[in-house]
């Protein structure tokens, strides 16, 4: 639900990966999103991390000849395991040859005395493998082919007897041209050929009205095949030549298949220094590419502690935040602050007031610290987390017999199972797929289990202003509430965070902002009126509504709407265009008075 490496709809956009990725290579790529995956508990690893992605963050010339280096270095990680699972190709030994000479020449221009210690942990692995690169830069061209069948990725002077089976290939070559000259001096056809192809080999090619002369049996040739167009012929000095050059040919393949095993052998005898050197090249890049975000987007640097604790100035969600900028509006930041004697935040307001907004941005925020991210605010105090719970959202299985509320009971249990006092949970909406009381009553033994028995970090979200109630006996738990104001009947929804309860939930108003038909809005605030009057009288949630008029009274109301009395006044038959646009300002007015 948090949407870490794939979006709610399928694939990687809109995403948090797809959001704050900067990597240049695949493999940093590939190593980001393992990192969001499965951020660290380890206080002193993730401080590695961190500091590895502030040296960039403040060196910016060198950020940027790092990345531009690696930008240049072939995918190692991917060469390597084509190679292991028997599919690899003389490219791909090309590609380990370039990536491993690339990373030594990088790790000299890193090796320097004021570098992070996680920096200098992985300079050696970017160094060794001079044998192999010695042998991979004799024995292979510059540009070695993907396809190995038709050989030409063996470099001339690494074999010797390779090299003379070249030369008696293209001797042999040289010949065949000399004879397509000779054919045509001895038959006088201009436009005779001499070609190869995988079922005949090579032979005469004329066109067919040139064909009758090399028909006749004194003339040397022996008929092979017709076409539409081309007659085809062979002759005795042809055979004997192409014999030397296919013999000569597939000789020359075969010993270059022996040194392409040779080659594969070697490399996989140092595959695992070279998936050290991968991994180190990836890690530069996926530092880089989190600093390069950092000072793209503003971020800062957290501040991890020991003690439960989350303390973060100026929160944004990263994802949201990058959508709000493409639109050219601002994403309003908020602040959270929990600790031990203020654990648990109830948070109430308005549907699409922000607060599954900021249910999410604070849980991503602490999977980016401990992932080794800078984490978008202005600041960031947090303890570390040893589990994160999400429960937001409505989903469904019904694959397995699970409706949206049995799913949304299975991970609210799940959580209040494993939970201990050093995790992050934040809850969205607990108890809303059943009854009011039910749902009620459910959302309150929730909130008393996370406060008594998990004691956890926790942010709950819920539109039951009932619960507020708990604030006076739970010592660690807060009220806050999404900011939203109404202006002439229109909802304004103002997305910051204040502290307190809501006054109320604004659902008719969110309700016109979608659309919502005026006549279902005029009977949504006759029932609310009545609901709010029962309770008022006796405390009940549905009292009141006995005597409440149908839907079809709505019509016995509607008779004193000044905008009904305008349109029956007017006769359409009767009015001009220009009066008739006149009736239609008039009626506009009404309508906003």
């Amino acid at each position: 639900s948090l949407e870490l490496t794939r979006a709610a709809g399928g694939g990687r956009k809109g995403s948090l990966l797809d959001t704050i990725d900067r990597t240049v290579t695949g493999a940093g790529a590939r190593m980001l999103a393992s990192d969001l995956s499965a951020p660290l508990t380890d206080r002193t690893a993730i401080d590695a991390r961190l500091d590895l992605v502030a040296h960039w963050a403040d060196d910016g010339i060198g950020r940027e000849e790092l990345r531009a280096t690696l930008r240049a270095i072939p995918d190692v990680a991917r060469a390597l395991a084509r190679l292991s699972a028997g599919r690899g190709s003389p490219r791909d030994l090309g590609s380990l040859r370039d990536g491993l000479a690339r990373a030594w020449e990088l790790r000299e221009r890193l090796d320097r005395a004021d570098v992070p210690r996680l920096l200098t942990d992985l300079l050696p692995a970017l160094a060794g493998h001079g044998a192999l690169i010695d042998k991979l830069t004799r024995a292979l061209v510059a540009e070695p082919p993907v396809d190995a069948s038709n050989g030409g990725y063996i470099a001339a002077g690494y074999d010797a007897a390779l090299d003379d089976l070249r030369d008696a290939g293209g001797m042999g070559r040289r010949e065949i041209a000399a004879l397509e000259i000779a054919f045509r001096d001895r038959t006088g056809i201009a436009t005779l050929k001499i070609r190869h192809n995988g079922v005949l080999g090579y032979h005469v090619e004329v066109p067919a009205r040139a064909a009758d002369p090399l028909m006749a049996n004194d003339s040397g040739f022996t008929h092979r095949q017709t076409l539409a167009g081309v007659v085809r012929f062979n002759a005795p000095e042809l055979h004997e030549v192409a014999m030397r050059v296919t013999q000569a040919s597939s000789h020359a393949l075969a010993a270059e298949a022996a040194h392409f095993e040779e080659l594969t052998a070697l490399a996989l005898a140092s595959a695992r220094t070279i998936s050290a050197t991968a991994d180190a090249l990836a890690r530069l890049d996926v530092a880089s590419a989190n600093a390069q975000a950092a000072v793209e987007c503003d971020w800062c640097r957290p501040h991890l502690v020991d003690h439960p604790c989350f303390d973060v100035a100026g929160g944004r969600h990263p994802v949201v935040e990058a959508a709000v900028a493409r639109s050219g509006a601002r994403f309003v930041a908020n602040d959270c602050a929990l600790d031990q004697s203020d654990r648990l935040w109830l948070v109430t307001g308005p549907n699409m007031g922000g607060k599954s907004t900021f249910l999410r941005q604070n849980a991503l925020i602490a999977v980016m610290a401990q992932a080794g991210c800078f984490v978008p605010a202005k600041r960031a105090t947090l303890g570390l987390v040893d589990r994160l719970f999400s429960r937001v959202g409505a989903s469904d299985n019904l694959a397995r017999g699970r409706s949206t509320f049995m799913v949304e009971m299975v991970e609210t249990a799940a959580i209040l199972a494993q939970a201990t006092e050093r995790s992050f949970v934040i809850l969205d909406e607990v108890g809303r797929g059943t009854s009011t009381y039910d749902g009620l009553a459910i959302a309150w033994a929730v909130v008393e289990a996370v406060h008594e028995v998990n004691r956890c970090r926790c942010l709950f979200a819920t539109h039951y202003h009932e619960l507020t109630r708990l604030a006076e006996k739970l010592s660690a738990l807060s009220l806050h509430h999404v900011r939203a104001r109404e202006y002439k009947g229109d909802l304004v929804l103002l997305h910051e965070l204040a502290s307190g309860p809501a006054d109320r939930s604004y659902g008719i108003a969110v309700a016109r902002l979608a659309g919502m038909s005026p006549a279902v809005l005029a009977r949504a605030k006759s029932v609310l009126a009545k609901l709010e009057a029962g309770r008022a009288a006796t405390g009940g949630l549905a009292a009141g509504l006995d005597d409440l008029p149908l839907f079809s009274a709505l019509v016995e109301e509607a008779k004193g709407d000044p905008l009904r009395e305008a349109l029956d006044a007017i006769h359409p038959d009767a009015l001009s265009p220009r009066e008739a646009l006149e009736a239609l300002y008039r009626l506009k007015g009404v309508e906003e008075r």
